[in-house]
């Protein structure tokens, strides 16, 4: 880092001399032209040349012949990377299955529309418009979505209800992630996708890691739910008990969690959702060694216990995460002043 001294020109124009090293590698001189960024961080940002062109530039995409796997996992690579157009080529010509795996990442990919195709090419457009997305509602939609599906599936386990599809609902819980991943991604290499968000590098940063966890915790819970169906009748009793009485605190962690990224919940809160997280640990490793000592335990069992600590873990991910960035913002406050007795 160097430090400039500036100085006034025509007692109105501020100005600060540019290092010459970056100058000359920027191919700067006199009479360049170069963008000037003001985000609501309070960085001002030179820029010189055009270094948001790989991500607006179209990506090409030749795809291998009758690899539909291959099609969608690029589409989705480069939604992810935050693409706006997407060409794919297939010199012989797409088969059926690529062709369905280029309409089910439209359909299942938020903003994704197929705008042009041909025999050889097509072409697929991402519509999102950055300052009309709210990645901080996106998150609250996730964690609606997740816990959603952690209570069905528990209650579907034990009986004290059913689930209905829930691997739709863990495909809408992939749809709001990816598009919040890819608006993050956007915002590490594009100047203006942070402002247009409405939101600063590290708030984007926390929002992005927060729907990551929630994203896995909605896989938990479809893991269970798929339990709970291959289970010839629900789990019943004192173990059905002790397994709603972990989900429910592993639950309550992840929300705790999310209101202190979310919601400015505080330390305190914090720490509370890193208690419950704890409290999962050791109930689960107790009901771990029960059902292994208990003749005739359905090993099946143990897929669930092990998605419910993990479901716990990754709210305390979350609780970390808000928990440094709460005594950040603590220790940055101004302090009051002190009060002079004699005042």
């Amino acid at each position: 880092m160097e430090t400039r001294k500036i100085q006034q020109v025509g007692g109105g124009t501020y100005t600060v001399s540019l290092p010459k090293e970056w100058a000359e590698q920027a191919e700067v001189s006199a009479g360049t032209v170069v963008d000037l960024h003001t985000h609501i961080d309070g960085l001002l940002v030179v820029q010189a040349g055009d270094c948001d062109r790989g991500v607006t530039s179209p990506i090409e995409i030749q795809v291998p012949p009758e690899d539909a796997d291959a099609v969608e996992q690029s589409l989705r690579a480069a939604y992810a990377a935050g693409a706006e157009s997407i060409r794919l080529t297939a010199p012989e010509g797409f088969t059926d299955s690529q062709r369905r795996a280029i309409d089910r990442v439209a359909r299942n990919l938020t903003g994704v529309a197929v705008a042009e195709e041909s025999a050889t090419e097509v072409t697929v457009r991402t519509m999102l418009d950055a300052t009309e997305v709210s990645i901080t509602q996106s998150v609250r939609q996730l964690q609606f979505v997740a816990l959603s599906m952690h209570r069905d599936a528990v209650a579907a386990l034990t009986g004290a209800g059913g689930v209905d599809q829930p691997a739709d609902r863990d495909d809408q819980a992939d749809r709001l992630y990816a598009m919040i991943e890819r608006h993050f991604e956007r915002g590490l290499a594009k100047l203006d996708e942070v402002d247009a968000l409405g939101l600063t590098r590290p708030e984007l940063f926390q929002l992005w890691a927060t729907a990551r966890e929630l994203e896995r915790v909605a896989d938990h819970a479809e893991r269970i739910a798929c339990v709970a169906a291959r289970l010839e009748s629900p789990v019943a009793g004192d173990l059905a008990d002790d397994i709603d009485g972990i989900a429910t605190t592993a639950q309550r962690t992840v929300e705790e969690a999310v209101r202190v990224v979310i919601d400015d919940a505080g330390v305190d809160t914090a720490h509370q959702a890193l208690s419950d997280r704890d409290r999962v640990r050791a109930d689960v490793a107790d009901l771990d060694r029960r059902l292994f000592e208990a003749p005739g335990s359905d090993y099946r069992l143990t897929h669930v216990v092990d998605s419910l600590q993990r479901t716990a873990e990754h709210g305390g991910n979350v609780a970390e995460l808000g928990l440094r960035s709460a005594l950040r913002e603590d220790s940055l406050a101004p302090t009051a002043e002190p009060v002079d007795a004699n005042d």
